[in-house]
């Protein structure tokens, strides 16, 4: 059973680095190695049971005798729950950033960004555009938030080849910005709700790795910008009726969507409670201030004219999707036991994790950036638990800081490693091979001043 969770995880692996290439959607490949590992697990698990889970497993059957439907039901409410509370927590999270950012593009909270970017200056664009991205994939998820600012990006620049390199200055913005935040980014979000780091300390450490990583390839992106771009003006997208809203309620609007996210850390803090919970109050009370400025709109049940981008939702529930099985599959295999296997002989013969986290990162760039962290943390964990007491393995311990950079940031390498790069290669049509010229050296050269910077954070302070 072992050697049947492992080659499909290998194979998983495979599809998703060749997905470009293949045409195989890599949240289906996900989902695929989720569902089918489980039921492998469950059919043959019962010598695991007993193996590895033998006290608990006494436990669990209180004197009665073990039968096949209690391995199973033991599978099910021991093991199995476990693993999908944790991926349902980071996908209702960014279910519910998804739907604040719906209601905040239907109201025009985001036309100021339009506003703002009318200039045909190279530098004053791409420098107020990735400025922006930064900031927004802090707090909201990164492929909602490239997938937003791309569509901005397209409205406005005319020039196809302007395009593609504002395009990817934007694509690495936004990963930069979230892997500096805990909410920013999947993998920031599975280690804080795993109390493996804490917000402050995080964000703390990260923030000037994140930043360089962003300026210095933008910098250079923006040199082979010409003088003067190829700008169309274009006229404040239509939004219902009569009830567009006024400057100060869409100003309002995104206080609460926006600044709310960014109180979630606080309110973690306070109640303890999971990260999504937040999002989802901050979801509502948005809502509630929706339907009040809208009530004129709502009576007319004309909502249905205020649509949201197709290619935003469905991006979104791809990158949900892919979360979610992701999580179930590394969660067989850990149950297995091999991957505390793998992590000892990865410990015994490298050790260094400053050479894991460079490795990580270049293979995050040809498979999934998100994959190869959920691969990283996983055997970190089964084989020096979710938190242990000191050391790089420990809270806020530099391993967890290595792997959050390096990955986010590395996936950005190739434009095939990260969610945002590959909606950049099909909005655009951006072949491989530009990317690999044009911007993977730039982007190689940003990463690596950042693991430097980093590298002296963790040494010094």
């Amino acid at each position: 059973m072992t050697l049947i969770i492992v080659l499909m995880l290998v194979l998983s692996y495979v599809l998703i680095a060749t997905g470009h290439f293949t045409g195989v959607n890599k949240a289906a490949i996900a989902m695929f190695l989720g569902t089918i590992s489980w039921i492998v697990f469950v059919i043959w698990g019962d010598d695991f049971v007993q193996s590895l889970h033998s006290t608990s497993y006494a436990e669990f059957l209180g004197g009665e005798v073990s039968t096949s439907k209690t391995v199973k039901f033991f599978i099910y409410d021991e093991l199995f729950l476990k693993y999908v509370g944790r991926a349902a927590a980071i996908v209702m999270f960014l279910l519910a950033t998804m739907s604040i950012i719906e209601i905040l593009n239907n109201n025009g909270c985001f036309d100021f960004i339009t506003e703002w970017l009318r200039t045909r200056n190279p530098s004053r664009l791409v420098w107020s555009i990735t400025f922006v991205t930064f900031l927004l994939s802090a707090t909201l998820d990164n492929l909602t938030t490239t997938m937003l600012m791309l569509v901005i990006m397209h409205s406005i620049v005319k020039s196809r080849s302007q395009r593609m390199l504002i395009g990817s200055a934007i694509v690495l913005a936004a990963c930069s910005g979230g892997c500096f935040t805990v909410i920013g980014d999947c993998t920031g979000l599975l280690l804080w709700g795993d109390e493996t780091i804490t917000a402050t300390h995080f964000s703390a450490y990260l923030a000037l790795p994140a930043v360089l990583a962003w300026v210095i390839p933008t910098f250079l992106i923006m040199r082979q910008l010409p003088s003067r771009l190829d700008i169309e003006w274009v006229v404040a997208p239509y939004r219902g009726d009569d009830t567009r809203l006024n400057r100060w309620q869409r100003m309002l609007m995104l206080f609460v969507g926006i600044g709310g996210l960014w109180f979630i850390p606080t309110f973690l803090s306070l109640t303890g409670l999971s990260p999504f919970l937040g999002a989802l109050c901050v979801l509502s009370v948005l809502w509630v201030v929706n339907e009040a400025f809208n009530r004129k709109l709502m009576n007319a049940d004309q909502m249905s004219q205020r649509r949201f981008p197709r290619v935003l939702q469905y991006g979104a529930i791809q990158q949900m999707l892919f979360v979610m099985g992701i999580m179930l599959g590394f969660g067989a295999v850990a149950e297995t036991g091999v991957l505390s296997t793998i992590a000892q002989w990865v410990e015994t013969y490298i050790g260094n994790i400053w050479i894991i986290g460079f490795v990580s990162g270049l293979l995050s760039s040809a498979v999934d950036m998100f994959t190869i962290a959920v691969s990283d943390i996983s055997m970190a964990q089964s084989l020096h638990g979710f938190v242990d007491s000191s050391g790089d393995y420990g809270q806020n311990g530099a391993f967890w800081l290595i792997t959050a950079y390096a990955t986010g940031v590395g996936g950005c390498l190739l434009s095939v490693g990260s969610a945002c790069g590959i909606a950049l290669m099909q909005m655009e049509h951006i072949h491989l091979g530009w990317y690999v010229r044009k911007i993977a050296p730039k982007v190689l050269l940003g990463w690596m001043v950042g693991m430097a910077i980093l590298y002296i954070e963790l040494r010094v302070l």
